[in-house]
């Protein structure tokens, strides 16, 4: 395993711009932006509601992540954005006559409807708002309206990976230490706030750690195969091209919902060479490869990625061809999965439009995502570091004990 310690890269840079110290609290996101007029409702049963996301938003990664921490506006608290199903945060110290209770669901919408917002970072913005609303007076009811809002989050969408693994790694993180059984309980809330903070400050700095982390494997002159929209992956192409870096890029179609299109056009306007290609054509072109990127929607136990349809195949075709494929993923997409085969991840259904009618006995495949094995990847870069396969494992332990 080849590793490297990330966690001070980006206070590094900045303290290098600037000549001074980062001031930490100009890197949280204390509040979330005001919530559109209509609301989005929860998706419908039958098409997973990560897919139907993804197809509303047009998301276009910029070049400074933590643009919306200064974008971010008090909420206005009269506001009620909430949908079915969801777990609210009653005032249980004694509230106003007519007070209106806190939605975790309100508070998840108006976070995920910024386009650059991952779905795991705007779930891990509304637990963080949950204990800053709450008026439990002890950390047991404190720690249960926590868990209860995570389990309210993770059923919006139980299909979402890296949703689950947010929630459950936030709520590890947050209160994971004895030492709160012996304060008094306002210190320990603020204890739990700051954790809270940091872990959403942790999130939104990851894409940038991940990309300054890949720069040392893109050289000069290297053609790059990426699958699909990955913002993490175009965050990492956008900034080899900062670096004035030249490659040229192989995008596949992404069918059935065109998300190689939107990458090539994203590059494109950055003036990297890009060459679209149709997703059967990735045997054709691999030996003009030099290495594939490709996201993750989630990384599993055994070292191996659950991604979009489509990543494993291409897995199999460069590992045949001793092409190394690298992934970048966020650490909050690792979960506590151990899936053996295909039909052990569970199903995540997305519109197939043929463009011809098909007929009513002819069954169509609508699964969204395939398992990839560890043994057909070479390094994943996160923000805890460049690791193997092998390490993942490891690694997960760390993070849920």
């Amino acid at each position: 395993m080849w590793r490297r310690s990330a966690s001070f890269i980006l206070d590094r840079q900045q303290e290098q711009n600037d000549g001074g110290p980062p001031n930490p609290e100009s890197l949280f996101l204390s509040s979330p932006p005001p919530p559109m007029a209509d609301s989005l409702q929860n998706p419908k049963s039958n098409i997973s509601a990560y897919y139907q996301n993804r197809a509303a938003q047009h998301p276009v990664v910029t070049s400074d992540w933590l643009a919306q921490a200064q974008a971010a506006v008090s909420r206005n608290p009269d506001d009620d954005d909430s949908s079915g199903g969801d777990v609210r945060v009653a005032p249980t110290g004694g509230g106003k006559g007519g007070e209106k209770a806190f939605s975790v669901i309100g508070e998840f919408n108006s976070w995920r409807k910024q386009p650059d917002l991952a779905e795991a970072v705007a779930a891990i913005r509304a637990l963080a708002a949950v204990i800053r609303a709450s008026q439990a007076t002890t950390m047991m009811e404190l720690e249960i309206e926590i868990k209860k809002a995570s389990d309210s989050l993770k059923s919006w969408d139980t299909t979402s990976i890296s949703l689950t693994a947010g929630c459950d790694l936030f709520v590890r993180y947050v209160t994971r230490t004895s030492a709160l059984e012996y304060e008094d309980f306002n210190s320990a809330k603020s204890r739990l706030i700051e954790r809270a903070e940091k872990f959403g400050e942790i999130s939104c700095k990851a894409r940038r750690i991940i990309a300054m982390l890949s720069q040392d494997f893109i050289f000069d002159g290297c053609t790059i195969l990426v699958h699909g929209f990955s913002r993490v992956v175009l965050e990492v192409l956008m900034t080899a091209a900062q670096n004035k870096k030249l490659f040229r890029v192989f995008c596949t179609e992404g069918r059935p919902d065109r998300t190689g299109l939107r990458l090539s056009n994203e590059l494109a306007k950055l003036d990297v060479p890009v060459k679209l290609i149709i997703d059967s054509a990735v045997a054709y072109t691999m030996d003009e490869v030099d290495m594939v990127f490709v996201g993750a929607d989630g990384v599993v136990e055994s070292g191996g990625i659950i991604n979009m349809m489509g990543t494993y195949q291409i897995a199999l075709v460069a590992h045949s061809m001793n092409k190394p494929v690298y992934v970048a993923a966020e650490s909050y997409k690792f979960a506590r999965l151990y899936p053996l085969d295909q039909k052990d991840i569970g199903p995540a259904l997305r519109p197939i439009d043929f463009g011809v009618p098909i007929p009513s006995k002819v069954e169509v495949e609508t699964s969204a995502r395939d398992y990839t094995p560890p043994q057909y990847l070479t390094l994943l870069f996160t923000d805890l570091g460049v690791l193997t396969p092998s390490v993942v494992s490891d690694e997960l332990i760390q993070l849920y004990l």
